[in-house]
């Protein structure tokens, strides 16, 4: 059970304490459930305890089943993937740089707008750069010196 001992968030039980870190929330989710499922609580007061819903307090227990003490770190937040520069894009900007290659990413970004994908210029230009579809700058050669004498 979690408990506050001395100011400090404290497991205990009938012999002891064992002081639980404020940012561990694998232990945090554990005593949740471990407070809902053996201590007879039950789910919606162990989880009102620990600040989660119901709702919550069930997907925490599955992913402790299904995956074990590890299933409960929280992933972090936010995409998990590329959603603006899709296969199906990169494929597009490719096609219109072999197409023409004097085309400028600002015209291959409306082409595709106009076609119905939705992606920046800046995006476009990220492909390009990251394929090495880049315009060849011309570079200059030092000129080799005539000696007179």
């Amino acid at each position: 059970m979690i408990e506050i001992h001395e100011g400090i968030p404290s497991l205990s039980g009938p012999k002891g304490f064992l002081p639980v870190r404020e940012d561990d929330e694998i232990t945090f989710k554990l005593a949740m459930l471990f407070e809902g499922q053996c201590e007879g609580f039950g789910p919606l007061k162990a989880a009102k305890k620990f600040g989660y819903t119901r709702q919550r307090y069930y997907q925490i227990l599955y992913q402790f089943m299904d995956q074990g003490a590890a299933g409960l770190k929280s992933l972090k937040p936010g995409p998990k993937g590329n959603y603006r520069r899709t296969d199906e894009i990169v494929r597009q900007i490719i096609r219109y740089r072999f197409l023409d290659f004097n085309m400028s990413p600002e015209v291959v970004a409306q082409k595709l707008n106009q076609n119905g994908y939705l992606i920046a210029t800046r995006s476009v230009e990220r492909v390009i750069s990251d394929y090495g579809l880049q315009k060849k700058t011309a570079s200059l050669s030092p000129r080799k010196r005539t000696s007179k004498g």
